[in-house]
């Protein structure tokens, strides 16, 4: 069967990048430092694959006979987020990187804002999304003006609780906010957080809505889909993509619960690609700096690694990757600009070989569209011929 599943840990990154100095990053390593943080984690199934023969990562058992072909894959695009990562993974890097607003969106922005929504904003600063609804949420309640705040990504973000504003209409202020944040201002990401509770005990909901920048040019998931293929999307694949390429996909509510959706899709007949992001590596330990419970969610999903392997058919692949670092150990809450593991696996496989440092995430659309011999082909330089030659479907 002619498939391929991407799994991308979500800032599961193995060391400093070469510019990582540009972004205060220069030795950040989020796998070494949360195995040297929590020596008790054991990943038997991953190193079995060949992590722990990858350059920079320590603290994982190195394979004798990996199972997997292995290395890392540095960005090219500047920035270091989740749609800077998954773009260039599909074929797409970036030369300027997106806006950020250290200080808030300017007046001018604040003003088009109000107007659309009909009512004034609060916050307009860059914030912990847990924080400022326990700071703010008491006034949103009073006045139901809605909560705007950034990161330090290129993200506006609203917060409204449910029960005084509706989440259509939530929706629908993000929508406008994604029309207004245009040109100059086209942050990648207009992210709708909805939170529920009372004074004092505000939280957010699982009804969270990404509006995500279309790519500015064709992705490998554009082309597979054009060629005839299924290009299914777990997780927040729709939303890093606004949907572009997809032909289905499916919301996940934590890395369980999308590691689940992936063996039910594989346990179907489809050719084409599964894409699946697992985000509780970065949204619930990286940015707070909780290397326990990060090196918990690896070995939760390296105890669930047989089964998806388990699952594949003859002549499938299986990439496993990540997108960018968060290293929780790292002085603040930022991710973190460093290299991230290629694992690549075929059922059948002998031992796998190394595939040293790709230059570019490109690298993975690349045999992506080569394995699938698509009639189009992304940037990035295919490892799929050296995997070949060793007898691989």
């Amino acid at each position: 069967m002619k498939r391929v599943t991407i799994i991308v840990l979500d800032s599961v990154g193995c060391g400093a990048a070469p510019d990582s100095h540009l972004y205060g990053d220069e030795g950040s390593n989020t796998l070494s430092h949360v195995a040297a943080a929590v020596p008790e984690m054991r990943l038997p199934n991953l190193a079995g694959l060949g992590l722990g023969l990858i350059e920079q990562v320590s603290g994982i058992e190195r394979a004798e006979r990996p199972g997997a072909w292995y290395g890392r894959m540095q960005e090219q695009s500047a920035g270091k987020d989740t749609t800077t990562g998954h773009w260039e993974l599909a074929g797409l890097s970036l030369e300027k990187p997106f806006p950020v607003y250290p200080d808030g969106f300017p007046q001018v922005i604040v003003s088009r804002l109000e107007a659309a929504f009909g009512r004034q904003i609060l916050g307009n600063i860059p914030a912990s999304g847990t924080e400022i609804i326990q700071r703010l949420g008491d006034e949103h309640v009073r006045t139901g003006s809605p909560i705007v705040y950034t990161s330090a990504d290129s993200v506006l973000q609203i917060a409204c609780h449910e029960a005084v504003v509706p989440l259509e209409t939530l929706y629908r202020f993000c929508e406008q906010s994604r029309a207004i944040m245009g040109g100059e201002h086209a942050v990648r990401r207009i992210i709708a957080r909805p939170f529920a509770g009372t004074s004092g005990d505000y939280r957010r909901t699982a009804n969270r809505h990404d509006y995500a920048l279309e790519p500015f040019g064709k992705t490998v998931l554009d082309m597979a889909s054009s060629a005839g293929y299924t290009v299914a999307g777990i997780g927040k694949i729709h939303d890093i993509y606004a949907g572009r390429g997809l032909t289905r996909h499916v919301r996940t509510t934590s890395n369980q619960d999308g590691i689940g959706k992936t063996l039910r899709w594989l346990g179907e007949s489809f050719e084409g690609i599964l894409m699946v992001n697992l985000v509780d590596f970065d949204a619930l330990y990286g940015h707070r700096n909780n290397p326990e419970g990060y090196a918990a969610a690896l070995m939760a999903f390296d105890s669930r690694l047989p089964e998806l392997i388990a699952a594949l058919s003859p002549g499938e692949l299986l990439l496993i990757t990540a997108d960018h670092g968060c290293d929780p150990t790292w002085p603040g809450t930022d991710h973190t600009r460093e290299y991230v593991p290629l694992l690549a696996y075929q059922p059948g496989m002998d031992q796998g070989r190394p595939l040293g440092t790709r230059s570019c995430f490109c690298d993975l659309a690349a045999t992506v569209a080569d394995y699938l011999s698509l009639p189009e082909r992304p940037e990035g330089t295919s490892f799929w011929p050296q995997m070949a030659s060793d007898g691989l479907a």
